[in-house]
């Protein structure tokens, strides 16, 4: 049996998971969470020995995969030794100036400012207040954000504020005034017969027409993600970001790019900013920033951003008391120079056209009715007629992904999600350093059970 970081035997902990811990975003009713013990590469293992592929990154996080622990571990202990904590509240440390600077080397164009925070959502809070106090600063009060649907950005009342998941904004309502929702870039269920050309059109009309609708002079900020994660790895048609920023400078707002997931390697470039051209006035960033090994992110802001801050009695009055944490710092350092001397963003770039076409070959199942996404970020668009594109209604949904695909691809020793924020899809995002040997097990074991799948509702 596994050995454990605690005292506790596996059924004493199995017991106090019942009792005393509460997962996130889990229907806790009845549920025996699996206990993960160690990891490996892009594998994990339970207390009972099994193994499995985490074709998930542990939430789009994990860029170098779980073997990096001692080296994470030595650079935490280093740093604990010389100062263990201080805050960036008007004072510096090393290890913060240092992250500071390798991210504005990483990040495109004038992206030079960086304030961290713990994590993605404290990012995207963080950026929603950035935007409102830089107009405010320029005399202007413009306080709305945009956002678009489907698309998911956090869980803080801001960040959550601006997702454009009804179901999980409803619980809290009211939330945050005031955002807006435009259309996202799936065009899986646009006309057949539209262009990329026209869709492109379609989109930044919408978005055009909401900032007006809204009143230019009190929007603040336009965020989206290169790549949305939420329904399934939407990417942009050709000229959308272009137009984007167009539109954001006609109006004077503020254009930000929430790379909580695109950043640091999954697209192929350490940022999806730069892999689409798209000149963000704000990056956030988190997960990649450390691979997941330490709770770190950031907002990274222009010079443009950071100017109306710089006198000298001007403040951006917000903060963290962990942010830029030094042991934080140090672990997010140490991941970057790994993955810099791994080549973890070539590894994605040389390989993302095999993981494609691995994964292509499911398009061939009845049931796969869309295949999406780029670099090491993709989605399966799980339909019931691919004639006509029908999906699945709410119970359906409820029967194939949380009753059947997800239990039966974690059996199998496969962890990816089975969604339906939005169509129901199935999101596959393995760690960087995943290779050919993966690929094949994530397409194997997906058409295994999806073909099982189709064979029940047929």
């Amino acid at each position: 049996m596994s050995t454990t970081s605690t005292a506790m035997s596996i059924d004493q902990l199995q017991q106090a998971a019942r009792d005393h811990l509460w997962l996130h975003f889990t229907r806790m009713g009845g549920h025996e969470p699996p206990i993960i013990v160690r990891g490996e590469g892009c594998y994990l293992e339970d207390s009972n020995g099994k193994r499995y592929l985490d074709a998930l990154a542990g939430l789009f996080a994990v860029q170098v995969g779980y073997s990096y622990g001692e080296e994470m571990g030595q650079a935490a202990l280093e740093q604990m030794r010389e100062l263990p904590f201080y805050t960036n509240w008007s004072y510096a440390h090393p290890r913060a100036i240092e992250l500071a600077h390798e991210i504005a080397q990483l990040t495109p164009g004038d992206l030079n400012r960086v304030f961290f925070v713990s994590g993605g959502s404290e990012a995207v809070e963080s950026a929603w207040k950035l935007a409102r106090q830089y107009h405010q600063a320029r005399g202007e009060r413009r306080w709305k954000a945009v956002g678009r649907r489907v698309a998911y950005h956090g869980t803080t009342m801001g960040a959550l504020s601006i997702n454009g998941i009804a179901a999980l904004r409803a619980p809290f309502e009211p939330l945050v005034p005031d955002t807006l929702h435009v259309r996202n870039t799936n065009r899986y269920h646009r006309p057949p017969d539209e262009t990329e050309e026209d869709f492109t059109a379609f989109l930044l009309e919408d978005l055009d027409s909401a900032i007006e609708q809204a009143g230019p002079e009190t929007v603040a900020m336009v965020l989206m993600e290169p790549v949305q994660n939420a329904g399934g790895a939407f990417t942009p048609p050709a000229g959308y970001w272009k137009g984007v920023r167009e539109i954001c400078d006609r109006y004077g707002v503020l254009l930000c790019a929430d790379e909580v997931i695109t950043g640091f390697g999954r697209l192929g470039s350490w940022f999806g900013s730069e892999h689409y051209d798209i000149k963000p006035d704000m990056i956030t960033c988190a997960k990649g920033l450390s691979s997941a090994y330490a709770s770190i992110g950031a907002v990274v802001a222009s010079d443009r951003v950071v100017e109306p801050f710089l006198n000298d009695t001007s403040m951006y009055t917000h903060g963290i008391t962990f942010g830029g944490h030094p042991v934080q710092c140090a672990i997010a350092l140490k991941n970057l120079e790994i993955m810099k001397r791994e080549r973890i963003v070539e590894n994605v770039h040389d390989n993302a056209d095999a993981f494609r076409a691995t994964l292509a070959q499911l398009l061939d199942l009845p049931i796969v009715g869309d295949l999406r996404g780029t670099g090491y970020f993709y989605a399966l668009e799980l339909v019931k007629n691919k004639e006509t594109r029908e999906t699945f209604n709410d119970a359906e949904c409820e029967t194939l992904l949380r009753g059947f695909l997800s239990p039966q691809l974690f059996e199998k020793g496969l962890i990816c999600r089975a969604d339906d924020r939005g169509d129901p899809v199935i999101q596959i995002s393995p760690p960087l350093i995943a290779t050919q040997k993966e690929f094949d097990i994530i397409a194997g074991t997906i058409g295994e059970v999806l073909d099982e799948a189709w064979s029940r509702i047929a």
